[in-house]
């Protein structure tokens, strides 16, 4: 069975999370940072599970740019730049249903690559 489409996003831009609700009343809000260090592209996850590059300094990650991608996914724009990431339904599905699981799984590659979620340097904004 397919992942449900979303009757409606909301990016919440002060708490930086993207809210996904459904038809059915059901509603999900995921951390930017998790839609980030996640992003299904090619940059991150690499062509193969060995080529995956972790994501560090992204806790205040937020985002530029929501658009959809046909009927079966949306794009995201980061306002670190990034926004080579199509995330489909069935994806945003799985981030929901292991997002516990996989944020553990993020923390404990940060610690072991003696990583942080904090940005290095002064960040600047484009005004």
């Amino acid at each position: 069975m397919p992942a449900s489409i979303p009757s409606k996003i909301h990016y919440h831009k002060k708490a930086r999370e993207l809210e996904l609700s459904y038809a059915d009343g059901e509603s999900h809000r995921l951390p930017v940072e998790y839609l980030r260090v996640y992003s299904p592209s090619a940059e991150v996850r690499g062509h193969h599970p060995s080529q995956a590059v972790l994501q560090v300094g992204k806790k205040d990650v937020g985002l530029k740019n929501i658009e959809p991608v046909g009927r079966y996914a949306v794009k995201l724009a980061f306002d670190d730049g990034h926004d080579s990431g199509i995330y489909s339904w069935e994806y945003l599905h799985e981030l929901i249903e292991h997002r516990e699981a996989y944020w553990a799984d993020y923390l404990q590659r940060l610690e072991k690559a003696g990583a942080s979620r904090e940005p290095l340097g002064i960040e600047i904004k484009q005004l």
